[in-house]
């Protein structure tokens, strides 16, 4: 194990807020979310010292959100606390378990957290640094992650996922610009089929993941493909990894603990940056998180699994 990177925490940098999900006879369900948020709580309850870099509402939904992820032993040092409003997202389940999105962020909590405040809550070591989503979408939130990440220390793993929501986008060519910046210094980027349908129409997964590398041949990608399990694009290679068979309740979330679930076998093992060139290192982690995202969709809502139930 090397202990420099044991010692520090994984910090999740980006947006909570509160999912209503819309049930099949128009009632809502209100369950906490937001891609960085449920990525902390599942690298928490599967053992990682994650903290939660973001904006929390002193309203009823923020203090829930708070709640939580205290529960899930997720350090709370790096949190701003705000009175603006908690930001909600819409998702609509349909019949096969898959959720569509409409948000609502207009002056709420995860937009506004600034440079300044991220500065002052960020602990000195950072063993790993996890950010994307909304964040890299909404202002000023989207230059604190950019910068956060340029800033970011020489040994410090930095993860990006940018779960793409082409509906919350106000100005795509500003996204995708900050996106490719971002890219330049990520050393893991985990992208769903979709998101690089996305981001590279026409190119088949693997060849939109290696697009998206093409400036860091040392990075690692991780293409989620849903109950096909994922694909491990490093080092010239594309491995296939497994998902196991379950039973799908929905797949709000699986995403974010398919992250949670890699960064904390990553930690867990004392890896840094220079791991990722073990590619069976990377494989073996992609499984962990394959088996993660798969017990987060057989229950509701993005409820990750605890390392007990594993």
């Amino acid at each position: 194990m090397d202990e420099r990177h044991a010692a520090g925490p994984v910090v999740v940098a980006g947006e909570a807020l509160v999912d209503l999900v819309l049930g099949p006879d128009d009632a809502l369900d209100a369950h906490p979310g937001g891609g960085p948020f449920n990525a902390a709580r599942a690298a928490a309850r599967l053992g990682a010292p994650a903290a939660y870099l973001g904006r929390l509402s002193s309203d009823r939904f923020g203090r829930r959100l708070q709640s939580a992820l205290l529960a899930d032993g997720v350090d709370l040092s790096t949190a701003v606390l705000t009175d603006d409003p908690t930001t909600l997202a819409l998702a609509d389940v349909g019949s096969d378990g898959a959720a569509r999105y409409g948000f609502y962020v207009d002056s709420t909590s995860a937009a506004g957290l600034t440079p300044a405040e991220a500065a002052s809550v960020l602990p000195d070591r950072v063993a790993a640094l996890c950010v994307g989503t909304l964040g890299l979408v909404l202002q000023p939130v989207a230059d604190t992650l950019e910068g956060l990440v340029a800033g970011a220390a020489d040994d410090t793993l930095v993860l990006l996922d940018p779960n793409c929501r082409p509906s919350a986008i106000p100005d795509e060519p500003a996204y995708r610009a900050r996106l490719e910046r971002v890219l330049r210094r990520a050393d893991v980027v985990k992208a769903s089929d979709d998101d690089l349908a996305w981001l590279r129409p026409g190119l088949s997964p693997a060849d939109a993941m290696r697009d998206l590398l093409r400036d860091r041949s040392d990075a690692v990608g991780l293409v989620t493909l849903g109950g096909d399990g994922a694909l491990v694009v490093a080092g010239g290679q594309t491995l296939a990894v497994e998902a196991p068979r379950v039973e799908v309740v929905d797949t709000i979330g699986a995403g974010d603990a398919f992250l949670g679930g890699f960064v904390a076998w990553w930690h867990e093992r004392g890896l840094g940056r220079e791991g990722l060139g073990r590619t069976d290192l990377v494989v073996e982690a992609a499984t962990f998180a394959c088996l993660v995202a798969a017990r987060t969709c057989t229950r509701p809502g993005a409820d990750p699994p605890r390392r007990s139930e594993l």
